[in-house]
């Protein structure tokens, strides 16, 4: 279980750890495959999920949490991690399935009768730690548990992934515009940047939302752009950190990345393919390894 105990945690500043880990993108990219071949086959039980979702913030997701959260030797994390955009809870679910937290069991039974697993993540469940999917709240959150890491003195990173959707949502911005004036610096905020507002793209929705970088930097925060499907660029953006600021990566990505008929098509931002659908899409993400 990697789901954060304060009781446990011992250290005594609260400065932003530094990155010095290697991290492999070539083991990244092939978990991000079988987590996408998972998904799928999560698909056929039942009858819609938030696929495409999912797989836009797949390698922002993996490489959170197997390249940026450290690990003590029992497993647990002394960071934390927020999936805002609860929409895409079915990459989370897979990234903790392939960490232990959650069973194969627990993922069959997604959206079952007497199953464990939502369409969005709930809090108690093992690895969550907030209930999100009611958008806007994921980053005020955040704030909440950095200045309670500040008060216990915990050495502690938060990373949050927002949807570029939920940027439209009030409670967001107070967050972006209180994080600099509370002096909150050990955040990372990811945008996952996959241009659509549900089934709509944000050209046609919400325009004025553009240039997404700009406004966060207005705000008080260092921002960056970068490719949402290349995990060493992910990775190297916050190892770049400015440790007296907080982050936010806009990383840029596909909605329905890695099967060609669901990509940057809204439809499929709430559907199950059907039998012949699914078996071209996994052919696709297969052939994708070659």
């Amino acid at each position: 279980m990697i789901r954060l105990h304060l009781a446990f945690m011992k250290m005594e500043t609260a400065h932003s750890p530094q990155l010095e880990r290697i991290f492999d993108t070539i083991k990244s990219k092939e978990r991000c495959r079988a987590m996408r071949r998972r998904i799928l086959e999560i698909s056929q039980t039942v009858p819609a999920l938030h696929i495409a979702p999912a797989f836009s913030c797949m390698e922002i997701l993996d490489t959170i949490y197997f390249g940026l959260m450290r690990r003590e030797s029992d497993g647990r994390s002394p960071d934390t991690f927020l999936l805002s955009k609860g929409h895409g809870a079915m990459a989370q679910y897979a990234i903790l399935e392939q960490l232990g937290v959650l069973t194969k069991g627990d993922l069959d039974g997604y959206c079952q009768p007497h199953g464990r697993l939502g369409a969005h993540p709930d809090y108690g469940t093992p690895g969550i730690e907030a209930s999100t999917g009611s958008l806007g709240h994921g980053l005020p959150i955040a704030l909440g548990i950095c200045l309670a890491n500040r008060e216990s003195r915990l050495e502690s990173m938060t990373y949050v992934v927002l949807s570029d959707g939920e940027l439209m949502e009030g409670s967001t911005w107070e967050g972006v515009l209180a994080a600099p004036n509370l002096g909150i610096s050990d955040l990372v905020a990811f945008v996952d940047f996959n241009g659509f507002v549900s089934a709509t793209p944000i050209a046609v929705r919400h325009p004025n939302i553009l240039p997404i970088e700009r406004k966060f930097e207005a705000f008080g925060w260092q921002a960056c752009a970068v490719d949402g499907h290349d995990p060493q660029a992910i990775f190297d953006a916050v190892r770049a950190k400015d440790p007296s600021m907080p982050l936010a990566v806009v990383a840029s990505t596909v909605k329905g990345k890695g099967v060609s008929y669901m990509e940057n098509q809204g439809i499929w931002h709430y559907r199950s393919p059907n039998a012949a659908e699914y078996g071209q899409a996994l052919r696709e993400i297969e052939e994708s390894a070659r």
